[in-house]
């Protein structure tokens, strides 16, 4: 072992396997400098015998050198909603962890900011989804970082129905907002029960207005990549009016363009896709003065067909899920519906009709035998 001083920082030598080691401790104790001898030397024997060594860099890097690392090929092979997830969910990670270096990336840590974002009104689910792409992000499973935290309880209810008039509310909002694409995305959300990425990443090629059909692209499920939906006469106005402004905007309903264009606040970009949907449905949400989830207009069209009798099989098509359980979680029959359905539910006799006078049959039969 050998340590030595050049100006005021010291490095270190050896001799492993006939090949001589020379490099910076990058410090300017000695002290440090010996135990990074020793763990550089321990690190290059365990690489000869076939043992994972820990990357150096690892040691030093911040957890925004490991996202922003992380990030710069992510796009290459995941959809552009997934992008837009996985930025969504680091970013609070970054704002709040990212000078943290990784080995202060502790449980004590990971806790303080479960801690944090659950004063900050977060949810559980949305917690658990942002430290577990952070695990992503290091490269190792949540339970190989963290073995003893465990992930938080999250909400086991599917969301809720609107009613009519929240539905009307939220359309009304959302005619007279700023972006012209937001009323006709809220509408194809309810009348087709499609999810929000599906709609986002629409393109005119999907749209068929001859045969008046909508062909839904790569989805959330296998089963729902690809399925296509009617519309009915609604829809088919809606969209045709809205392939009348693309037109006078952009020129032409090309099969590659998007039918909600990139642009805020108003589209601007037809070859990209919307990255605004759900920042102007949070502000027409607060404006309309409906608590609700986007991903309620999904639950809506499920439970409008589910209360019309649509039979579970059309419904599974339609709604593109995996499997009739999830299909339960999604089809909340409302109130309104169940009051109406328990009305054919009784323990009373039923009375006998009334006759022409009003006298009830029953009497005059009964009358007509004791005579």
């Amino acid at each position: 072992m050998a340590v030595y001083k050049r100006g005021e920082v010291w490095w270190y030598k050896f001799v492993l396997v006939g090949k001589v080691v020379r490099e910076s401790a990058k410090t300017s104790r000695k002290t440090v400098a010996i135990e990074a001898e020793r763990n550089r030397r321990l690190e290059l024997e365990k690489t000869l015998a076939g043992m994972p060594a820990e990357k150096r860099e690892n040691r030093i890097d911040s957890v925004n050198d490991v996202v922003r690392r992380y990030q710069l090929h992510y796009a290459n092979n995941h959809r552009p909603q997934t992008v837009l997830f996985s930025k969504s969910r680091l970013a609070h990670i970054s704002r709040v962890l990212g000078a943290t270096l990784l080995p202060n990336l502790t449980e004590v840590s990971i806790r303080e900011y479960i801690t944090l974002r659950l004063s900050e009104g977060a949810g559980g689910r949305t917690i658990n989804m942002e430290v577990g792409e952070l695990s992503r992000a290091v490269g190792k499973h949540w339970s190989d970082l963290w073995p003893k935290l465990r992930k938080l309880e999250e909400r086991k209810d599917a969301g809720k129905a609107l009613s009519s008039e929240e539905e009307g509310r939220l359309l009304d909002a959302a005619a007279s907002a700023r972006s012209p694409i937001l009323v006709t995305f809220l509408q194809l959300a309810l009348l087709t029960g499609m999810r929000s990425g599906e709609i986002t990443t629409l393109k005119w090629s999907q749209v068929d207005l001859f045969e008046r059909v909508i062909t839904v692209g790569r989805a959330k499920t296998s089963s729902g990549t690809g399925r296509q939906i009617p519309m009915n006469d609604e829809l088919f106005d809606i969209l045709a009016a809205h392939a009348e402004w693309f037109t006078k905007r952009f020129g032409e309903t090309k099969p590659g363009l998007h039918l909600f264009p990139f642009g805020k606040p108003t589209p601007n970009d037809p070859t990209r896709p919307t990255t605004t949907m759900k920042t102007a449905w949070t502000a027409l949400r607060e404006r309309a003065g409906v608590e609700c989830r986007l991903h309620d207009l999904r639950h809506t069209a499920a439970t409008k067909m589910a209360e019309a009798g649509v039979s579970e099989s059309t419904m599974l098509s339609l709604m593109g899920h995996m499997s009739r359980a999830m299909m339960e979680r999604y089809s909340h029959i409302r109130m309104a519906a169940k009051r109406t359905a328990v009305e054919c539910l009784t323990t009373r006799k039923k009375s006998p009709p009334l006759d022409g006078e009003g006298t009830k049959m029953g009497t005059v039969v009964e009358s007509q035998l004791t005579h």
